[in-house]
C-alpha cells in the first residue's frame, strides 16, 4: 500500500544525535520538510556508505529547510556505539532513530518480517507531515543522496507553484509543465 499523500502516523521513538539521546515523534515532521531514511542495521557494510553520503548532503538539505532522520531497528544505544567507533558514522550530525519495537518501520511498511530489519526505504515528508515521495531499494543496492536533494527541490517547487509539475530529470531553474488540454498528446 502506498503511503504517498498520507500523513505520518503517530509514534514516539528514542534517538541519538550529536552526543545526546532525544525523543522523536510525528510532531518533529511538522513545520518543515523531512527525509526519513530507513536502513537494515548498524555495524554493517552498505549502510555506513549510505549514511555517510547522506551526511555529505546534510548542509545542502538544511539550506533547503530539511531535517534528516535515519532509522533502523537497532536501539539508540547501538547508534551511539556505532557513531563512537565508525569513521563514516562519526561524521553524522542528523538524527538517528532507534526502532527496536519495529513500530515505525512497520508503519512505513519497510519491515522485512523474516529478518526483523528495515528495508532501504527513503521518504520525503512535507511540512504538513504528509509523504510526498518514497523509494525502496533491495538490500544490496545503496542509495545516492544527491537524488534526494533533487527530489526535495522538485517537491518544494510543486508545493510553492500550484498548477505546475516537474518533468523527468527536472533541475532547479529549468522549465516546468502546466498540465492542460493544450498539452495532451503534445509531449
Amino acid at each position: 500500500m502506498s503511503l504517498i499523500g498520507k500523513e505520518v502516523q503517530a509514534f514516539t521513538a528514542n534517538a541519538y544525535q550529536n552526543g545526546d539521546f532525544i525523543t522523536v515523534s510525528e510532531a518533529n515532521f511538522k513545520g518543515k520538510w523531512s527525509v526519513v531514511c530507513f536502513y537494515p542495521a548498524d555495524f554493517t557494510f552498505v549502510c555506513p556508505t549510505e549514511l555517510e553520503d547522506l551526511q555529505n548532503q546534510y548542509a545542502t538539505l538544511k539550506d533547503l529547510g530539511v531535517e534528516v532522520y535515519s532509522v533502523s531497528t537497532d536501539t539508540h544505544f547501538t547508534h551511539k556505539a556505532w557513531h563512537d567507533h565508525s569513521p563514516a558514522i562519526s561524521k553524522i550530525e542528523y538524527i538517528m532513530i532507534g526502532d527496536p519495537s519495529q513500530k515505525l518501520t512497520r508503519a512505513f511498511d519497510v519491515l522485512d518480517e523474516e529478518e526483523g530489519l528495515a528495508q532501504r526505504g527513503t521518504f520525503i515528508i512535507d511540512p504538513d507531515g504528509v509523504v510526498q515521495a518514497m523509494e525502496i531499494n533491495a538490500g544490496g543496492i545503496g542509495r545516492d543522496a544527491s537524488t534526494i536533494v533533487n527530489k526535495i527541490k522538485a517537491a518544494q517547487y510543486v508545493r510553492n507553484n500550484p498548477g505546475e509539475v516537474c518533468p523527468a530529470k527536472w533541475q532547479e531553474g529549468s522549465a516546468t509543465l502546466k498540465p492542460s488540454l493544450d498539452l495532451v498528446g503534445k509531449i
